[in-house]
């Protein structure tokens, strides 16, 4: 596909110019057959990798064209979200653990132009025989090193083994990596978006926080009014404990670790993206390879284990040349890590002016999504006319397989349900209530 046919499909996703880094992936991939990207997260480079496909692929082909692996459930739908945002025409189907597998195999059977999935996933549809890769040309491995670092070296050499006619390697990392595996090892050219990254602004903060920590965090959040925010903690029980404390104090907040069942990490992160809570907690699962815009500030509630991830917690703020916070809580008993120069700004939260706000939206539960042939148009014509909602009233809305989200402003939330109780979706008598 030219360039012509690439700015079409960035302005369906509502962007209006590519950045430097999609241009540099789109003109590397038409000369060099491997790259390696280097790119934190919330620089483009979800589109980059993408667009870097799509300029390889024939506008009529109806063959498998790349297999693209992530280490996580969560970074794969991303992947697959942002593809069909672009609106190309061409089918993409995703594979991870916790989704039906019976699903995933009628996708498969559809022939697909891009597979998007875990490895261990993608290894398992292989096993299967669902998924033939022997003459799929191109592997696009995003978080490569998080791959790597989540145990996925076996999967990863077994997938790449099978593809008899691979031709195009592209690597995407936020740090710089030491050696290449040598099931993928090649003569690689880089793109390093690492250094512009850099120069994006993150204020630093020493948050003096008194003896009783909670409540000086629960002050700090509030300061924030309307803000997003991410707490950082090491470990998922501390996580779930300063949500539920929070929320007693009247901040509201959801909670995220690796121990969730997949269906509530969905949960809690559509909460966060559409508002219903500003204040998301969790481990350092939550630092990298979620698409969550416009994070203003990062709280580190326990320091980080590591230099690479306290770099990889602030990442988390100041994306797309914009500019975050970053606060480190301090106490009179408390030693910054070496790798953590302390910061000249200084607050108290004695001396902070606060404005607890309630969120702006409750998320509601539909119990029909994708397979059941119902869409976001579905909804909203739906909470128009039965729920009599003005379009503005009407937020994010979130359609999985079986279930979809559609945030409601808050206020309007106890009439809506009266009003649409017992009405049909598109015919169909569905489950709705307020997403717990």
């Amino acid at each position: 596909m030219n360039k012509k046919q690439l700015q079409s499909f960035l302005r369906n996703a509502g962007h209006s110019e590519m950045m430097k880094i999609q241009e540099d992936a789109v003109e590397a991939i038409q000369k060099i057959d491997n790259l390696i990207l280097y790119s934190k997260t919330g620089s483009g480079k979800t589109l980059a990798f993408l667009f870097a496909i799509l300029a390889k692929m024939e506008a009529d082909s109806n063959e498998l064209e790349a297999i693209i692996l992530a280490p996580s459930r969560e970074l794969t739908i991303q992947i697959e979200e942002v593809f069909r945002s672009l609106k190309t025409g061409k089918k993409i189907t995703v594979c991870y653990g916790g989704h039906s597998v019976k699903t995933e195999e009628n996708s498969l059977s559809q022939f697909p132009n891009i597979v998007v999935g875990t490895p261990g996933r993608i290894v398992d549809h292989i096993h299967r025989r669902n998924l033939d890769l022997r003459s799929c040309p191109m592997i696009v491995i995003d978080e490569f090193d998080k791959c790597l670092e989540f145990g996925f070296g076996e999967e990863m050499g077994f997938i790449s083994e099978r593809m008899r006619g691979l031709q195009q390697r592209m690597l995407v990392s936020a740090t710089k990596m030491d050696e290449i595996p040598e099931y993928l090892d090649a003569d690689y050219h880089v793109i390093d978006a690492l250094k512009e990254n850099d120069e994006i602004a993150v204020t630093e903060h020493l948050v003096h926080s008194g003896k009783n920590i909670l409540r000086s965090l629960a002050i700090l959040i509030e300061s924030f009014e309307n803000e997003k925010a991410i707490v950082f903690c090491n470990y998922r029980e501390v996580s779930e404990d300063v949500s539920f404390r929070l929320d007693d104090l009247g901040v509201t907040s959801v909670f995220y670790h690796g121990g969730l069942e997949q269906v509530d990490r969905e949960r809690a992160l559509i909460k966060f993206r559409n508002g219903t809570s500003n204040v998301l907690v969790c481990t350092d699962l939550g630092s990298r390879g979620l698409d969550i815009p416009e994070i203003n500030h990062i709280i580190h509630y326990q320091y980080p284990n590591s230099e690479e991830a306290f770099t990889h917690r602030k990442g988390r703020t100041a994306r797309m040349s914009a500019s975050g916070h970053s606060y480190l809580f301090f106490g009179e008993e408390t030693q910054l890590p070496e790798y953590i120069e302390e910061p000249t700004s200084k607050i108290n939260t004695n001396d902070l002016k606060t404005n607890p706000v309630v969120p702006e939206w409750t998320t509601i539960y539909f119990s029909a999504g994708k397979k059941d042939k119902v869409n976001k148009i579905d909804f909203v014509g739906f909470l128009s006319k039965k729920g009599m909602l003005k379009k503005d009233e009407i937020g994010l809305i979130t359609v999985q397989d079986r279930m979809s989200f559609v945030a409601i402003k808050r206020d309007l939330v106890s009439q809506l349900l009266k009003r649409i109780h017992n009405e049909k979706v598109k015919g169909k008598k569905l489950k709705i209530d307020i997403a717990r």
